[in-house]
């Protein structure tokens, strides 16, 4: 791996934990908070392209994992894997792959296009991660999980439009490595 790739990667797992910095909303009905992290998903995905921003992603599991309390609120260490939020957190790591192994194949990535690519895998594979995981750490049926994950959609879908605009605007200033070598942006 380029140094230049390292230096992304490790500018992609920082700009994830800064955004940890910015407090949750906890919602009294639900122990999955509101934070502003997905959207650091969608843009490491969306700029960096698959490998390196899955890659990004996992850095920032294995800092979690190590202890470091990168996630909204402070939270970090193991004890964050055994929790409900649990597999929207494994989540990000297939996000960001499937956001940047998508646009990486369009042909001219606009904002509407990163948009939907940011819904369906920024807040629809994370939700298929998270939601299954949510119903066993609470012991409910997956339908109230799923039922109580609805209200989160607003506000992801606020974040997938503001990072499929990041997107494409960092995409065309910046030579960045998730763009496609055919890609004419």
């Amino acid at each position: 791996m380029k140094t230049k790739d390292m230096t992304y990667v490790a500018l992609f797992t920082a700009i994830m934990g800064a955004l940890g910095l910015v407090p949750p909303i906890f919602l009294s009905f639900t122990p999955v908070p509101i934070t502003l992290q997905p959207m650091g998903v969608m843009l490491s995905g969306g700029i960096l392209g698959a490998r390196l921003g899955a890659l990004s992603q996992f850095l920032f599991l294995c800092l979690l994992a190590a202890g470091v309390p990168l996630l909204a609120g402070g939270r970090g260490g193991i004890g964050v894997f055994l929790s409900p939020s649990a597999g929207y957190i494994i989540g990000y790591v297939f996000a960001a792959f499937f956001i940047g192994w998508t646009l990486s194949r369009l042909k001219n990535v606009t904002a509407a296009k990163a948009f939907a690519v940011n819904v369906l895998f920024g807040i629809g594979l994370v939700y298929a991660c998270g939601i299954p995981i949510q119903a066993m750490q609470l012991h409910i049926p997956f339908l109230k999980s799923l039922q109580l994950s609805f209200v989160y959609l607003p506000g992801d879908c606020i974040k997938a439009a503001v990072a499929a605009y990041l997107i494409t605007k960092v995409r065309k200033a910046v030579a960045v490595p998730g763009r496609s070598k055919t890609a004419s942006m």
